[in-house]
């Protein structure tokens, strides 16, 4: 099964909420939430009271991507506030295992990310303890960038694995996923779809209902 998750780090601001409401409508199940720090990378986005704040409001499954050094230290908050599922990036950090676990015991579901210029296997010392592993299909730290391609050849890399050993693991991609590159990304192996810029410029509703319709 394949899954759309809208990044609200492309949405208006202005209007966060009730674009968030029409993303809900259309049907998008999983809501995408970027935590940055300006130190993994080089923006700073939202945190805590944003996810107290939608998390009130809307039903939808929120997937925190924690671009974060030392994520540790916020995961139970987050979680308590709402977060739903938690990814942390194989670099952030040198206690991966215990962040895993600390997300998983805090009744939360618990994902890896990688950036585009490291190894997918970077991956591997702790697939068996997530739900999800997401593969950085741009650098971290900005909306609207376009899509590497060279990201592809570690999504079917990945799906090879998952499929022998791990299958109850989803393949999340963030960045610069669009309409147009979105089916070889599927054919790739992705099945959770995270896209931004394709679903808040323009058409909320017909972006989503678009997507779906594709997926």
């Amino acid at each position: 099964m394949n899954y759309l998750c809208p990044s609200i780090l492309a949405a208006d601001f202005w209007e966060l909420g009730r674009e968030i409401e029409l993303v809900e409508k259309a049907g998008a199940p999983y809501l995408h939430i970027d935590v940055m720090d300006g130190m993994f990378v080089p923006s700073i986005s939202f945190g805590m009271p944003v996810l107290a704040s939608i998390k009130k409001y809307t039903g939808l499954f929120m997937d925190v991507h924690m671009m974060v050094e030392q994520p540790q230290r916020y995961i139970e908050e987050l979680i308590r506030l709402g977060a739903d599922g938690v990814t942390i990036h194989a670099e952030a950090c040198d206690c991966i295992p215990e962040t895993l676990t600390k997300i998983r015991q805090s009744g939360a579901k618990c994902g890896i990310a990688v950036n585009p210029e490291t190894p997918v296997s970077a991956v591997m010392p702790y697939i068996a303890m997530v739900d999800m592993v997401l593969v950085m299909t741009v650098r971290p730290g900005f909306g609207g960038q376009k899509y590497i391609p060279e990201c592809m050849d570690k999504i079917k890399w990945l799906r090879g694995v998952v499929d022998e050993n791990y299958p109850d693991v989803k393949i999340e991609i963030d960045g610069g996923v669009t309409l147009e590159n979105l089916e070889e990304n599927l054919d790739a192996g992705a099945n959770v779809i995270v896209a931004g810029s394709a679903i808040f410029h323009g058409d909320i509703t017909a972006n989503v209902k678009e997507f779906l319709r594709r997926m």
